[in-house]
């Protein structure tokens, strides 16, 4: 299990994929992960549709990096438009197939999700689902935490003591929202130690390889940007090449800084794009 792979007392490296919208591309994310592969990563997590259309090809794909990837899957779980049923048959499909590990999120409200579906869903929270996964299953569960503070959250403790709660529900380890400022990251590690929490964390770092993709992550997460990267957009936005490379040249600054300072886990949001996620491994501190 992942669990186990961050007590071995080194830096734990990670990727993140996601199901492709066309059936006919799923072969596409498999020559992704042949690649991915090469570059030996601890574990490999994919995501999951809000609305349970990417439930079938999550666990295909997860099946695809345990079984002929040999490598440990996280298969993520969304539970806001999920009931009990559906969940727990997920559950079993993942496990049938070998995948012993689980990333339990709230996930964001589906687009066509009516504001009465959304306000009487049966799961409001990821640790309604933590805990029934727990009751069912012994796999190993991860779970989301925002180095920035959640943005329905009040403050940073209000975000910390639902944090607690959610891992008291049964949490191994947590990943982390993108950042781009490895000092908010230092900042919110500091408090989560404070608070009690004591369990790995693994950083989420997103290459940013084009203008309109940090415009796009930033609507979506809340992240902040640090004028060390909004500087590189308004420098390269009009040189895609140059732009690219600058985003990387970003992420592996942002990875050497948190390895020296002795970081749980690197999860690099890949966006399925292997040559990137190459570049990167080929130049850190690993």
């Amino acid at each position: 299990m992942i669990k186990d792979i961050y007590k071995q007392g080194k830096t734990v490296f990670s990727f993140e994929v996601f199901p492709p919208k066309k059936n006919d591309e799923i072969y596409d994310i498999y020559k992704t992960l042949d690649t991915l592969k090469t570059l030996s990563p601890d574990f490999i997590s994919v995501t999951y549709g809000a609305g349970g259309s990417n439930s079938k090809k999550t666990a295909a794909i997860a099946s695809y990096i345990k079984n002929i990837c040999e490598i440990e899957p996280l298969a993520h779980l969304t539970a806001v438009a999920m009931d009990e049923a559906f969940l727990l048959q997920i559950l079993q499909e993942l496990q049938s197939k070998g995948v012993a590990n689980v990333l339990a999120l709230r996930g964001d409200r589906p687009r066509d999700m009516s504001d009465e579906d959304y306000e009487n869903r049966i799961f409001r929270h990821a640790e309604d689902i933590i805990r029934l996964i727990h009751a069912n299953s012994d796999v190993s569960v991860a779970a989301a935490c925002y180095p920035e503070v959640h943005p329905e959250s009040e403050s940073r403790e209000s975000d910390l003591f639902y944090l607690k709660q959610k891992i008291d529900s049964g949490v191994d380890f947590l990943m982390t929202q993108m950042f781009f400022d490895n000092a908010k990251f230092y900042a919110f590690r500091e408090d989560v130690r404070k608070a009690g929490i004591d369990i790995p964390i693994s950083a989420g770092i997103m290459p940013i390889t084009s203008a309109k993709q940090l415009g796009t992550s930033v609507s979506l997460s809340g992240t902040s940007v640090p004028n060390a990267l909004s500087s590189l957009i308004s420098k390269y936005a009009d040189s895609p090449e140059d732009m690219r490379k600058a985003g990387i040249d970003y992420a592996i600054q942002q990875i050497n800084d948190l390895i020296a300072n002795g970081i749980d886990g690197i999860h690099l949001y890949t966006m399925n794009k292997a040559a990137t996620a190459t570049e990167i491994m080929q130049q850190i501190d690993r």
